[in-house]
């Protein structure tokens, strides 16, 4: 798109919702991403790259109709309609179902790669955002969900960041209550969608008129308010009496006591008012928030029945965190960024080029980070250059 300006004159413009990486941006980005894809292949992670477009069919699999609205969607040659990917859980489990069929159990995947989702842009999170998370497939124990937390602590801390703190929730204590009260579909997506975004208002109003007892609505309306330590647990297990609420905490309770063992426990509260906004969360879920930044900078969960969409009957659980969202929460807590690893520019006087060529390549292969001049310059336009370009030091052949 182009903007006129006057007869001759225009500023060319990027889609909405879209940025460009500048320099000094591409490299803390590129270094944090760098940092991930270390730490996941340490932890015995495979990577995949997946296509950034997807049949819309593939993409809706446990989408659910809030997201699909969100997608971008387009006709293939074909008129099949293809959407690009709005989130990774879904590639992931297709490529699962459908390459790693018959692969040992568990499947560890990682991924990098930006995703697309049309929103209103924020800061932090544009209509085509960058991710890295973690997919643990064939397992339904505590043990991998316990896993990707404690990996996803340490995603944290090697991303730089030092203060943050996981709220850790399950989807079950939740639908226990509203099956117990018997609410109709209608009004458990409504409630659901009112604790997601946190509408406490909206909430009330939503149980006020739907006719439930006053002891039901009220504890409802106190699900998102239920947040602390193991002895909240203990307090919730006591308010409810259905077998899957209770099963749920005990299901926290089990997840917990393996994080004690990988000794992040302090980094991780109970929340159970966090449910996600994706349909297809089915156990425990978990945000991760930093001082800062009024959204989650990670979440994730558990997800057993999107493989079955797949006709794969599997277990998986996983994490994503938002590149973007670190990088702000970087910058506004004041953490040092990548180092400069501009080492030395190499300039040269008339006829000095073969020389200079050789300097730069010996420099090269030392480890040092090297521009070398395409044009003659005396010593001094040199030494600009080198400050401007931001070098740390400058070597002259004449």
């Amino acid at each position: 798109m182009f903007i006129f300006m006057g007869q001759d004159e225009f500023v060319p413009q990027i889609p909405y919702g879209t940025r460009d990486f500048l320099p000094k941006e591409a490299k803390q980005k590129r270094a944090v991403e760098g940092a991930l894809a270390h730490l996941f292949a340490s932890w015995g992670y495979d990577e995949v790259v997946t296509p950034t477009m997807e049949y819309l069919e593939t993409m809706a699999v446990g989408a659910g109709n809030e997201l699909e609205q969100h997608m971008f969607k387009f006709f293939d040659k074909n008129n099949r309609i293809l959407a690009l990917r709005s989130d990774m859980t879904t590639p992931m489990a297709r490529v699962a179902a459908t390459r790693f069929k018959e692969s040992p159990s568990p499947m560890k995947l990682f991924y990098l790669t930006n995703v697309f989702r049309y929103e209103q842009a924020q800061a932090g999170r544009q209509c085509e955002f960058y991710q890295a998370g973690v997919e643990i497939m064939g397992v339904s124990e505590p043990t991998a969900d316990a896993e990707v937390i404690a990996l996803a602590v340490e995603a944290m801390l090697t991303s730089g960041l030092q203060k943050f703190q996981i709220g850790l929730g399950q989807v079950d204590f939740i639908n226990g209550i509203m099956e117990q009260s018997e609410l109709s579909l209608s009004q458990r997506q409504q409630v659901k969608q009112a604790m997601v975004t946190r509408n406490l208002v909206g909430l009330d109003e939503i149980l006020v008129n739907s006719g439930l007892p006053e002891g039901e609505q009220k504890l409802l309306k106190n699900i998102p308010l239920l947040h602390g330590t193991k002895e909240m647990l203990k307090e919730a297990y006591s308010m409810v009496t259905n077998e899957k609420s209770r099963k749920a905490l005990d299901n926290l309770s089990a997840i917990y006591s393996l994080l004690e063992s990988y000794g992040v426990a302090q980094y991780v509260d109970f929340d159970l008012g966090i449910i996600r906004d994706f349909e297809y969360y089915t156990g425990m879920v978990f945000e991760c928030y930093t001082p800062g930044l009024g959204f989650p900078i990670c979440g994730g969960g558990r997800y057993d029945t999107m493989l079955n969409s797949f006709g794969m009957n599997s277990g998986a659980t996983g994490f994503a965190l938002g590149i973007e969202r670190v990088l702000l929460a970087l910058e506004r807590q004041g953490i040092i960024g990548t180092p400069n690893c501009k080492s030395v520019y190499v300039g040269w006087g008339e006829d000095k080029l073969a020389a200079a060529i050789g300097q730069a390549e010996s420099l090269r292969k030392s480890g040092q980070c090297v521009e070398l001049a395409l044009i003659p310059q005396s010593k001094i336009a040199a030494e600009t250059s080198q400050r401007s370009k931001g070098y740390v030091s400058l070597v002259y052949v004449e």
